[in-house]
């Protein structure tokens, strides 16, 4: 230990809290440990931190602000301590405190849906406020699942009357009529994802009903042509796999009452060569339109297994 280090202590109330906050066999302390030059210790109820007065303030802020979750009955996860510490750094930590509080709906199960992230936050309040709103980010950021998480919030609250889900069916390329089964059959596995979001909100028994009764449509782009939807809460995922042709066509859709959430990643296309992506170039053509959001999510919005953002990282690293 250095001259110049100082120490801390942070208690807490019983044995159960610490469990909480030190993670399975001490899990998230090892992670907190691992991105900082202090020394962490604990001693049964009570955390003792050695270390300069600069880490000790980010720390001693990270460690109350994890407590503070806890207290309010969070159940913390490795995704959480990793961001929680990255926001401690940048002095925002006490922003998680908020975050928590902001539910926008419920599973099937009764489970509350929160944003996980700040930027996740700013695409929810982006999609609550206009009609037309761009999700642009990596895999893992909770794009498709949050924008069906406040579809089927808006369709409980008869803010629209049915939800539209679309994807294009681009990377079955000429492949499609090659796959076994009815159209309808041939394109599922496409829109596999989206039933998933969806059956997490709704349950498998609530979704086939609001189908049957034509409240929601999961379908290929394709079945988009001609259209107005109106009183509708209208998503097209995958938008990076759209034609400018497609784009054009999916946003002219638009009817009153509506909203359209628009998700993609731009670092995944499987366009034919010399296809220009739409959702690129409606990025550079609508991007001057006020009343159309565009949000941009980033790697630090990744909120699947700590891996996958290290796998996106990494990639992203090649790339440069």
């Amino acid at each position: 230990m250095q001259e110049q280090d100082k120490m801390i202590k942070i208690r807490l109330r019983d044995a159960n809290e610490a469990l909480s906050l030190f993670g399975p066999q001490d899990g998230f302390l090892r992670m907190i440990q691992d991105h900082t030059p202090a020394k962490i210790v604990s001693r049964g109820e009570e955390v003792a931190i050695f270390g300069s007065p600069d880490e000790l303030e980010v720390l001693g802020h990270l460690f109350r602000v994890l407590l503070s979750l806890i207290r309010k009955g969070v159940k913390l996860t490795e995704r959480d301590i990793v961001y929680a510490e990255r926001l401690a750094r940048q002095g925002l930590a006490d922003e998680l405190l908020e975050l928590y509080d902001e539910e926008i709906g419920s599973t099937h199960k009764g489970k509350p849906v929160r944003v996980k992230t700040l930027g996740q936050r700013h695409y929810v309040s982006a999609i609550q406020k206009s009609d037309i709103v761009f999700g642009i980010g990596p895999a893992g950021t909770g794009k498709t699942f949050l924008a069906v998480a406040l579809a089927v919030t808006a369709l409980k609250n008869n803010r629209v009357k049915r939800i539209v889900l679309t994807r294009p069916a681009v990377e079955a390329g000429e492949n499609l009529g090659f796959l076994p089964g009815d159209l309808q059959e041939k394109v599922d596995p496409y829109l596999r994802p989206l039933y998933d979001s969806l059956y997490t909100m709704l349950g498998v028994e609530q979704v086939n009903k609001l189908m049957e009764r034509g409240m929601i449509e999961v379908a290929p782009l394709a079945y988009m042509r001609g259209r107005t939807l109106e009183d509708s809460f209208v998503i097209l995922d995958e938008a990076q796999n759209t034609t400018n042709e497609q784009m054009k066509m999916f946003l002219t859709r638009l009817g009153f009452g509506s909203k359209m959430v628009v998700t993609g990643d731009v670092t995944q296309v499987d366009l034919p060569k010399g296809k220009k992506p739409g959702l690129k170039e409606a990025e550079r053509i609508l991007g001057s339109v006020e009343e159309i959001q565009f949000v941009y999510l980033t790697q630090a919005d990744v909120v699947r297994h700590t891996l996958v953002q290290k796998v996106i990282d990494a990639y992203a690293e090649a790339e440069e």
